[in-house]
């Protein structure tokens, strides 16, 4: 099993970037994905997540309307559109698989500063 983020990197306030992340060894259409990321010093929070299907999303209130969940089950990956960041934005972001089981990728930096 194997998550594999990419797509992090320094950004200045107020541009974008989109995060992927691919999957492989297990059966990614039936697993919900989400994205989390962790601060410096902070506990790692949700930021996104969609079910197996896609249908349903949910995200954290700081990333309402700026951030957008999508996958691609043909391609078995996950992205995070990120618009609009702030420099509060800033933390490792893992990418995260869940059925019964639990998988996680190594994290993807992404840092906002001027």
């Amino acid at each position: 099993v194997q998550l594999v983020e990419s797509g992090g990197g320094l950004v200045q306030p107020g541009g974008a970037l989109r995060l992927s992340c691919a999957a492989s060894g297990f059966t990614f259409s039936v697993y919900d994905m989400s994205w989390y990321r962790q601060a410096p010093g902070k506990e790692r929070e949700l930021v996104a997540h969609m079910t197996g299907t896609g249908i349903i999303t949910n995200y954290a209130d700081s990333v309402k309307g700026r951030f957008t969940i999508s996958r691609d089950n043909a391609k078995n990956t996950v992205y995070l559109q990120m618009n609009s960041l702030k420099p509060e934005d800033t933390a490792t972001y893992y990418c995260m698989a869940r059925l019964v089981d639990e998988y996680w990728g190594q994290g993807t930096q992404v840092t906002v500063s001027s």
